[in-house]
């Protein structure tokens, strides 16, 4: 009788942390920024349909980088979670700690379990408060750990160059137009030569404390966002995005978000979200149909 293969568990943890850091590193940079007014998210996305950065709650705002069938189980839940929370209680008990431990709870589960792979995903879950003291920005990497960020945050792609370049060019209480030129044109930041991103090719969005409706978070349409930048350098040609699913594009070649591929999907389920106060689970996303294994998109 054969001796059964062992791997210690120091080596699969570590095993399954590259495995899911390889992955994330396949997209594209998100950026968060707080400025006077709120909070500012930036990413190069030229999907005009799939999204890195959306609305939660009333003062909650989600962003996303890596395998976008899994991050968008994920927003799903945060969704449902917060929903059922709000209406059960009050809206002003849904906040974005409350969501963040509860995503916490879920990716450190599913981290630790042997029966699936890790999520290849990194989140950001920001609240804006009355004043800019009270703003919130967490950050969930994909084995279930929360940082508390202040300031700015970066995750995803080359987190490292962009998160220099901020660091070198951000200044505090700084109005909407200096946060968005900072943000993009960090995203574009390169050792050789700077970018010129395209305004289509991008997808910023903010928390805005001044709007007077209770939901606070709005997208930046690409009309207004040309304001914001001004005038700037000719665009240059784009690389393939691994988060772009459109035909002929790389991840529709089998990149790290294609909902083409079926050798390149997860189950499609994501575990219930726990609400931390009651203890209850929200119920499972179910996935849909029409691709083995992953949201038909």
């Amino acid at each position: 009788m054969s001796m059964p293969f062992y791997v210690s568990p120091e080596q699969l943890m570590k095993d399954r942390a590259d495995f899911a850091r390889k992955g994330i590193a396949r997209g594209r940079s998100v950026v968060t920024i707080q400025y006077a007014e709120g909070i500012l998210f930036a990413s190069e996305n030229p999907s005009q349909a799939l999204h890195k950065v959306s609305e939660i709650y009333d003062r909650i705002a989600f962003a996303a980088v890596g395998r976008y069938n899994e991050f968008e189980n994920l927003r799903i839940a945060g969704v449902r979670l917060a929903d059922m929370r709000g209406y059960a209680y009050d809206r002003r008990d849904v906040t974005g700690r409350g969501l963040a431990n509860a995503y916490a709870q879920t990716l450190g589960t599913i981290f630790s379990s042997g029966g699936e792979k890790p999520y290849e995903v990194e989140l950001f879950v920001a609240e804006i408060g009355d004043t800019a003291d009270g703003d919130q920005i967490f950050r969930l990497t994909y084995d279930g750990q929360v940082a508390d960020e202040q300031g700015f945050a970066v995750m995803g792609g080359a987190s490292d160059m962009v998160a220099t370049y901020i660091k070198e060019h951000y200044k505090p209480d700084q109005s909407l137009e200096s946060a968005v030129r900072l943000a993009v044109a960090a995203l574009g930041h390169t050792d050789d030569a700077d970018r010129v991103i395209d305004v289509d090719h991008l997808e910023v969005a903010i928390l805005d404390r001044t709007r007077s409706q209770p939901r606070k978070f709005s997208r930046v349409s690409p009309a207004r966002l040309s304001t914001l930048l001004g005038e700037r350098g000719p665009s240059t040609p784009d690389e393939p995005d691994p988060e772009d699913t459109r035909p002929g594009t790389a991840s529709s070649a089998g990149g790290p978000d294609d909902p083409s591929d079926p050798t390149d999907q997860t189950s499609g389920h994501v575990a219930p979200l726990e609400d931390p106060v009651t203890g209850e689970s929200e119920p499972p996303v179910a996935p849909t149909s029409g691709v083995p294994g992953g949201p038909a998109l």
